[in-house]
């Protein structure tokens, strides 16, 4: 496949594809004769692993510590299951960290939901707003 091919398979654009690989974040893609990348099964696996990794939320650098490792063969296995470990439990505390500003976030707007609610009247909202569509949008 050509780097075109692979950027609309993907979704990834054709720069992002070249800063991977000038990275690290995936090994060498096959070349042609001419020079152009051609990408084999072998390097469409690797963009595959790169995308997924990137979209959970590994860094740059982690993933090309993954890749390094992985190049250097079965001997690493233990090592890329601590990264990967690693980068798993960073992720969960990301969430919880997420999770709870959610949460916060809903609590106050149910809070000033429930103030504007008591505080101001159909009427009162009707002043506000002079035009029937901006009418209907506020009391939605």
């Amino acid at each position: 496949m050509t780097i075109k091919e692979v950027s609309e398979t993907y979704g990834l654009s054709q720069d992002t594809l070249r800063y991977y690989e000038r990275v690290g974040m995936i090994p060498r893609v096959t070349r042609s004769q001419s020079g152009h990348r051609n990408y084999q099964e072998k390097d469409l696996a690797w963009v595959e692993l790169a995308k997924c990794l990137r979209n959970a939320g590994l860094t740059v650098e982690a993933i090309v510590e993954y890749v390094r490792l992985s190049l250097e063969g079965d001997s690493t296995i233990g090592q890329r299951y601590e990264l990967l470990k690693q980068q798993r439990e960073g992720l969960l505390v990301q969430r919880q960290q997420m999770d709870e500003a959610i949460g916060r976030l809903v609590q106050t707007v149910y809070h000033k939901l429930s103030y504007i609610d008591t505080a101001m009247s159909e009427a009162d909202i009707r002043k506000m707003f002079h035009s029937t569509n901006q009418i209907s949008l506020a009391l939605e």
